[in-house]
Formats: C-alpha cells, structure tokens, sequence
C-alpha cells in the first residue's frame, strides 16, 4: 500500500506548490513512495508509445505527472481531476503547448477524444458501469488500469487496507466489468522487471530475515527504494493471475 502521513513533495520548482502525500494518488518527488511512482509512471510510458499523434484525455490525472508524459508523443492532452489542490499543482508544474489542466469531475468530463486513459482510479468509484458507457461515447479507445485484488490484498482478503480503495478486482471480475461497453478488451500485466525481480528472488531466499537480523533495513530500503526506475517494470499478457496491476486496452 502507498505511504501516507507525514511526506511532502521536496524540491519543487518556484511558484509550484508541493503536495502532500494522502494514499489517495501517488506522488513523484517523495523518495519513500517512489516505487509506486515509478510503478505507475512505466504504464504511462508504454501507453504513450501508443497515442502518438492523437487527442488524449488523462481522466483523474492527479499531480499531472503523467499527463506531461502522454503529451511529449501525443498531439494534445487534457488532463483532468477534481481535486483542487492536485490542479493548481499540476497547472503550475506542468507546461507544453499541447497540455491542458481542467478542474472537473470525471463523470461530468464530455469532450470527444481519440483515446482516453484512466489509470488506477477505477477502484475509487462505487459502480463504474455509467462511467465506462460515457467512455465509450466519447473516445474509440481506453486505456484503464487497476491493481490485482490478488496481489495488493492480503489473502484471503476481499480487498486491501487502502481506504480510498471501494472495490479491487480479480482479473475475470475485471474483464466482466468492462466487455459488455466495449467490442474488444485486451488485458495486460505489470509484474516486476530487473532489480525489483532480483529482490523478490532475495525475498524468496530469506533475504527479509538477513537485513532485519543484522540491522540495516531502514539503510537498505533508503537507498534501495529513490533507485527503482520505470525499467523495472515491464508489460506483457504473462503470469495475469499474478500480475501486480491490469491495464486493459478497450475499443468500442
């Protein structure tokens, strides 16, 4: 689960305020949270890769970090969230000619898009079902992503201790939630790449009794967690059922 609490954003630009850390969205800029950041960030590389050229809405955006990323390849992105704390950072962070901020809730959000993302949000909304229909109406395709009830609850769990979180998915709830509102639905995996699947193989060793024995676990994970990048992620339709999040590809 994301740290909460007592981290703020450090060493923000002049004239942008920095944010504190809630549990509600992940933050770059905290070196404690940077795994989920970079954990997030890797998604919306991969998927700016595929919206080059197109009209994008990064629908509860956030800080806006990545809706920044999506707009060095696409032609235009509009991010948008409701939190006005999160849009005043993100307007004041973030400038290129083709990015745009608005203050607006998701449900209310109307303009036609050749693409539209939606990332790790989905688990927020109580029933999602008149969002994916407007969706659908507004964009040929979506990009919507969710952690795996599986891996982020502990087992037995129906969902985790994140109380942002209303409902997490399984990978078929997940799929029978978004087919009937779209033509095709297409799920890949995030699972962990290079250095993060090194440590879960030292994990798997017994690795977590050795540091805390000897006494340097808080110096391992202060230098190990700032040096997780995006590259330590990778995408791929493998091993779904234990895939640390989905990210479904919907075309009407």
């Amino acid at each position: 689960m994301p740290l909460t609490g007592t981290y703020t954003q450090s060493d923000q630009p002049e004239g942008v305020p920095p944010l504190d850390l809630t549990g509600e969205r992940t933050l770059p800029d905290v070196p404690q949270e940077n795994y989920w950041y970079r954990r997030h960030l890797a998604v919306y590389q991969w998927i700016a890769d595929r919206v080059e050229g197109l009209e994008v809405a990064d629908l509860a955006c956030g800080e806006g970090y990545g809706s920044a990323v999506l707009a060095t390849r696409a032609l235009e992105v509009v991010g948008v969230d409701a939190n006005p704390e999160a849009f005043e950072h993100a307007r004041a962070r973030y400038s290129s000619d083709n990015l745009t901020f608005r203050r607006e809730l998701v449900e209310s959000f109307d303009q036609v898009r050749d693409a539209i993302v939606f990332l790790q949000t989905i688990e927020h909304i109580r029933d999602p079902r008149p969002l994916l229909e407007r969706f659908a109406r507004l964009a040929p395709v979506a990009y919507i992503s969710t952690p795996n009830l599986l891996t982020l609850a502990p087992e037995g769990a129906e969902k985790s201790d994140n109380p942002w979180h209303i409902r997490e998915y399984r990978l078929e709830e997940y799929r029978a939630l978004l087919e009937p509102h779209y033509a095709t639905v297409e799920i890949l995996g995030l699972s962990h790449a290079r250095k993060l699947k090194w440590h879960e193989l030292a994990l798997s060793l017994g690795w977590d009794r050795v540091h805390k024995g000897l006494g340097i676990s808080q110096a391992f994970y202060d230098r190990f967690t700032p040096s997780i990048a995006a590259s330590d992620f990778r995408l791929s339709n493998h091993n779904l059922e234990s895939a640390l999040d989905f990210i479904a590809i919907c075309h009407v």
